[in-house]
C-alpha cells in the first residue's frame, strides 16, 4: 500500500515534483481556495482544504498523511514563521491518541539566504547562518521550529536550502526589457541557481535519502556573479545586457528588496547532495539549462 504524501505549498515546483511521486505516494495537497480543487485533481493531488494563517482550519491535518512535503513560504512580515508553528501544531493536535497517526517523514524548502552576506566564500551547510533581513530571519525561524518538532515527535526531518530557482517561466526578461541596472562587475555578488525541473528531482531524492537533520545545499554547479547571471540570460534571448551601475547608484535605482539580494554573496556547495541523495543534474550549469528551455520551448532564443 502506497503511504500518503502531504503536500503543503502546492505551485510550480511541487507540480513539478508530483508526475515523479505519483507511482510511490497518496498524494494530497493543502489549498486554501477551494476554486483550485478542480486544478489540483487534474494533477493527481487530493485537495484538503486549509489556511496556513488560520489555525482552525487545519484541524484535518492529524493523522492524514505518514509524509510532509513543507514548501509554503513564511509570512511577509514579523521575524516568526506563524505559517509552520500553524502547520507543525496540526500535524501532531492528536498526538496523545492512539489512533494518531503521526508523520514519519518531513522535508522543509528552505533557502540558501539564511547565510546572509558570505563575501564570495564557498559555503557548505556546516557554516553558520547569520540572516540579513527579516524575511531570511522568518526562514531561520522556520528551519529552528521543525528540527525541534521533529526530535520531540521523533519524526525523521531533513531541510533544503535553495537558491534563485530559474526556469523557461521564471527568467527576468521583463527587467531586462525594462533596462533595469545591475552591478559593476568588481562590485557585484555571487548569486547561486537550481533549475525548477531539477529542484524537483532533488526534492524527490530528499524524500527517499535524506538523513534525519540533515540540511542539504539544493544548487547547480553553476559560479556566477548576479550581473553574469542577467548577461547569459540577455543573451539568450537576444536582449541588450544590462547597464552596469556602482553600489552607490544602485540605491537610488534598484528597489530595497532586490538590492538585498544583491548584498548576499557566495558560493554554495552541493557535494552532499550528489553524495547522499545520489542527485545527477539534469541541468549542471544555468547555461545549459536556459539553453535546454529554449530548445525544449523552440523560443526565439539564440
Amino acid at each position: 500500500m502506497k503511504k500518503t504524501l502531504l503536500i503543503v505549498g502546492c505551485g510550480d515546483i511541487a507540480l513539478r515534483a508530483v508526475p515523479l511521486l505519483r507511482s510511490h505516494y497518496r498524494i494530497l495537497g493543502l489549498y486554501r481556495n477551494p476554486d483550485s480543487f478542480n486544478q489540483a485533481r487534474l494533477h493527481g493531488i487530493i485537495p484538503v482544504y486549509g489556511d496556513l494563517d488560520r489555525f482552525s482550519t487545519l484541524k484535518r491535518l492529524a493523522g492524514l498523511a505518514q509524509i510532509i512535503l513543507h514548501l509554503a513560504p513564511p509570512p511577509n512580515q514579523g521575524l516568526r514563521d506563524t505559517r509552520t508553528t500553524h502547520l507543525l501544531s496540526a500535524l501532531t493536535a492528536q498526538a496523545g491518541s492512539r489512533q494518531a497517526i503521526l508523520p514519519q517523514r518531513l522535508v522543509y524548502i528552505s533557502t540558501s539566504g539564511v547565510y546572509g552576506n558570505c563575501n564570495g566564500a564557498f559555503v557548505d551547510e556546516t557554516h553558520p547562518v547569520r540572516p540579513g533581513n527579516d524575511r531570511a530571519l522568518r526562514r531561520v525561524d522556520a528551519e529552528k521550529q521543525i528540527r525541534r518538532w521533529g526530535v520531540r515527535n521523533c519524526c525523521l526531518v531533513s531541510i533544503l536550502r535553495v537558491p534563485g530557482i530559474y526556469a523557461e517561466n521564471r527568467l527576468p526578461l521583463a527587467r531586462l526589457r525594462n533596462g533595469a541596472p545591475t552591478l559593476l562587475h568588481k562590485e557585484d555578488s555571487y548569486t547561486n541557481h537550481i533549475h525548477a525541473d531539477d529542484l524537483a528531482q532533488i526534492i524527490c531524492a530528499a524524500l527517499r535519502y535524506a538523513r534525519p537533520g540533515r540540511v542539504y545545499h539544493a544548487t547547480d554547479d553553476s559560479q556566477l556573479k548576479m550581473g553574469e547571471y542577467f548577461d547569459l540570460v540577455a543573451d539568450q534571448f537576444n536582449l541588450p545586457r544590462p547597464l552596469r551601475i556602482t553600489r552607490e547608484e544602485a540605491k537610488l535605482q534598484i528597489t530595497p528588496s532586490m538590492l538585498s539580494f544583491m548584498n548576499d554573496s557566495k558560493r554554495l556547495k552541493n557535494g552532499r547532495m550528489k553524495k547522499e541523495l545520489y542527485v545527477k543534474l539534469r541541468y549542471a550549469t544555468v547555461l545549459v539549462g536556459i539553453k535546454g528551455d529554449c530548445q525544449s520551448k523552440q523560443s526565439t532564443c539564440l
